[in-house]
């Protein structure tokens, strides 16, 4: 049931709890001691919205930076991506197989700050032997979610 529950909220975090309960035949103290033990326990780890921030007036660029390091010993890969972890550019890092060792997401003002973050930053690192970078250009589904890539001219008719 726990697994149930989590779908659900992963899904969407704002699904309260008497409309969980509904869904799945139970009650709703059922599902709030689920949830309350899952964020005690740390398997909740956080709530989180997805925007389309191409329909804002915010503006920057999301790059994917793939990364080839030196493992430490004793540490493995943990060090260096703890220490890329404490970067406010950073949005995501995870441990790959294949050909680089890390996958970094970055979210800058700019090209010439997500440059500057690597040259600067990633690059002086100490074991850190290569790095490419690959800029979003479109957004199509993030977290499950798929964005409207429908366009609407001034007239109001889609294409």
């Amino acid at each position: 049931m726990k697994e149930r529950i989590l779908s659900i909220l992963e899904k969407d975090a704002r699904a309260s709890y008497e409309n969980i309960a509904t869904m799945l035949g139970i009650t709703v103290e059922e599902v709030k001691k689920t949830v309350d033990e899952c964020v005690a326990d740390g398997t909740i780890i956080a709530y989180r919205t997805v925007i389309d921030w191409d329909k804002t007036q915010k503006a920057g660029v999301t790059a994917l930076i793939e990364l080839k390091t030196i493992p430490q010993r004793d540490k493995g890969f943990d060090s260096v991506a703890e220490r890329i972890c404490n970067f406010p550019e950073v949005k995501s890092v995870c441990l790959m197989s294949g050909g680089f060792d890390l996958a970094i997401t970055v979210e800058c003002n700019n090209m010439r700050d997500v440059a500057f973050f690597v040259a600067e930053k990633l690059a002086t690192i100490e074991g850190v032997t290569a790095t490419a970078t690959h800029f979003e250009l479109q957004k199509y589904k993030e977290n499950g979610v798929v964005y409207s890539n429908e366009k609407v001219d001034k007239r109001g008719n889609s294409w």
